[in-house]
């Protein structure tokens, strides 16, 4: 399965000098130029951070922006060598999701959806916000609402994406929240792996152990997993489907 699930204007390609701050990158563009980069990644990007590497970043006109460029991509190598594209800007994974639910390519697993709503409350005295909401259509015939988590997940190891890639204090309470809905509500949890070459998901262990224990204790009480895979191109984003739990 190959399909453009988003399209856009084509990217600016340049190279990796170094990532500072962990919201700045400095990037030197064919030209020669450099040029300094919003880094929408405050993690530490394990596996695919390189000094040096290929990268492609987007330009915003907005006056509102106090830098105008963005990084969007890494290249990197996969297992044999071969040159693969990760999406790293975190804040573009929820609008591939939510291009994926629209496009009822999870109906499968979830059934045809009424509603999508993003940033919903909830959790303990509604302290947390849900990524997506989502009530079912009549034609649903699991009436329950669904709460959808979404990572961003870059790391990988063979064919298997991991999330996290550190320690994530937040990530865990997110497992928690999430095992506390069920059964009255439907939990699931959205790994957005923004790379072509994983055929599995895992929870990242060897990063967080206390996060792989809460995925499956929310396993166990009834969290589904659905990891979302995507192949990332200069102008445009495909769908590789619903990758396996390792």
């Amino acid at each position: 399965m190959n399909m453009r699930i988003i399209e856009f204007d084509p990217l600016i390609e340049g190279v990796l000098i170094k990532r500072y701050k962990r919201f700045l990158a400095e990037i030197r563009l064919e030209s020669g130029k450099v040029v300094t980069a919003h880094c929408a990644n405050t993690g530490p990007m394990r596996g695919i951070l390189k000094e040096g590497a290929k990268v492609r970043i987007s330009v915003s006109s907005s006056p509102k922006r106090k830098l105008p460029f963005t990084w969007e991509q890494i290249c990197v190598e996969d297992a044999k060598n071969d040159e693969v594209w990760v999406g790293i800007n975190t804040l573009f994974a929820n609008k591939l999701i939510k291009k994926v639910i629209e496009k009822n390519l999870l109906n499968e697993m979830i059934g045809e959806i009424k509603t999508i709503k993003s940033e919903v409350p909830y959790g303990k005295d509604k302290k947390s916000r849900i990524d997506f909401f989502l009530t079912p259509k009549s034609s649903n015939p699991d009436k329950r609402n669904i709460y959808i988590e979404v990572k961003n997940t870059t790391w990988i190891r063979g064919n298997v994406a991991l999330f996290p890639d550190t320690v994530t204090k937040r990530g865990q309470k997110h497992l928690i929240e999430l095992k506390e809905l069920i059964p009255e509500c439907k939990s699931i949890l959205v790994p957005c792996i923004t790379r072509k070459d994983a055929c599995f998901f895992a929870p990242g262990d060897d990063a967080d152990p206390l996060y792989g224990n809460l995925f499956r204790e929310a396993t166990s009480a009834g969290m589904i997993t659905i990891p979302c895979g995507f192949e990332f191109h200069i102008d445009h984003v495909s769908w590789h489907g619903v990758k396996q739990l390792n």
